[in-house]
């Protein structure tokens, strides 16, 4: 997916570009439901006043860039709303925006997404393992960012949240709403001819893939109307997702388009993420039996060989004292008001219990290939 002048189509427009350009004005002239998700890492506002040094008396290198400098709140209110506005006309019905801020801005840009009909899903908190030090001992440590992940309305049916691959991703436990992740440093900072930061925002790409892979899939596209030097752009690209950046400074263009080109092409056979079992297609336990995979009469057994039943040809079970489907026979069993039949009932093969729960894998599979 390179970013070339031709670009690649989506939904009737070219996509894995850079448009270099005013964010509300390039994205008032796209067509609108183009975007699967839009990322945001607007200005601050960050309202600072005066050098910054260290004890030492050696200046920090502040974010005191003209693009992040409003004349009052009432003017960055207007800039947020039109851009929020604009970004929510561009996404999907079944669409979701990611904000990124300080204390300085996402408390005003969350009532805006609210006033605008977005709905709110989670905000996350990036707690930085390696912040900025707070120099002039007056406040707290600055040690985090926060994030909202926000639906485009309350009334939409379905937005796309990869559970199972976040708790993957985490080692097996459910992913958390805090985020403990290091800051842009090291070899992923780029630089400019004199050593110095080439952007004073930008973002660590693990920030990135982590938004990325829980809120979309493999061919989605990605928006980011404020696109710096391109880290959304080269973490779409290397995990097979479309991206469409918009960038008014040229020189942070130039630099997007040398990152991104330089992003190996994905490899489609590791793009996919781990599914949630409900997202998979439903097998009805008769289709076992229809398929011949269980045969009419065959014997069910229970864990440990304590509960026994009998397969009948219109996929129910059947024993001592009660008939039904393979949940509520193990559930009466058992003294239970529910019961997953699919994780209780085995078959005996070579000798050992097999779950049943393999056989509609099986279906699964064959379906996939189908």
């Amino acid at each position: 997916m390179p970013d070339t002048t031709d670009g690649s189509q989506a939904d009737g427009f070219r996509a894995n570009r850079i448009i270099q350009g005013d964010c509300i004005a390039a994205m008032k002239a796209l067509p609108a439901a183009i975007a699967d998700l839009v990322f945001a890492d607007p200005p601050y506002n960050l309202q600072l006043e005066g050098e910054l040094r260290r004890p030492d008396n050696s200046l920090v290198d502040a974010v005191d860039d003209g693009w992040d400098q409003f004349a009052s709140f009432a003017h960055y209110d207007r800039f947020t709303r039109d851009w929020l506005s604009a970004a929510r006309r561009l996404l999907k019905p079944n669409g979701a925006i990611w904000v990124i801020g300080s204390y300085h801005n996402i408390f005003r840009t969350g009532s805006i997404l609210q006033d605008l009909g977005y709905w709110i899903l989670n905000d996350v908190i990036w707690r930085k393992t390696n912040p900025m030090p707070n120099f002039r001992g007056r406040r707290f440590t600055n040690a985090h960012e926060t994030l909202i992940w926000a639906a485009r309305s309350r009334d939409q049916k379905s937005y796309t949240f990869n559970y199972d691959a976040m708790k993957a991703l985490n080692e097996e436990l459910q992913m958390r709403s805090d985020w403990h992740l290091p800051i842009c440093s090291g070899s992923e900072r780029l630089k400019t001819g004199d050593g110095a930061k080439a952007h004073s925002t930008q973002k660590p790409e693990a920030l990135l893939h982590r938004v990325l892979l829980g809120t979309t899939l493999p061919g989605d596209l990605v928006l980011d109307p404020f696109f710096g030097t391109g880290t959304t752009g080269a973490v779409a690209r290397r995990l097979g997702r479309n991206y469409l950046g918009i960038e008014r400074d040229a020189s942070y263009v130039e630099l997007a388009r040398r990152r991104i080109a330089g992003v190996p092409e994905p490899d489609g056979a590791v793009l996919e993420v781990t599914r949630s079992k409900r997202d998979e297609p439903r097998i009805p336990f008769g289709s076992l039996v229809e398929r011949g995979l269980l045969k009419p009469g065959a014997v069910l057994l229970g864990p440990g060989r304590r509960y026994s039943a009998r397969v009948r040809a219109d996929g129910t079970l059947v024993c001592a004292d009660a008939t039904g489907s393979i949940h509520r026979v193990a559930a009466h069993l058992q003294g239970l008001d529910a019961c997953n039949g699919w994780t209780f009932w085995h078959f005996e093969h070579r000798g050992k219990l097999v779950l049943i729960d393999v056989l509609r894998q099986q279906l699964r599979s064959e379906e996939k290939r189908a």
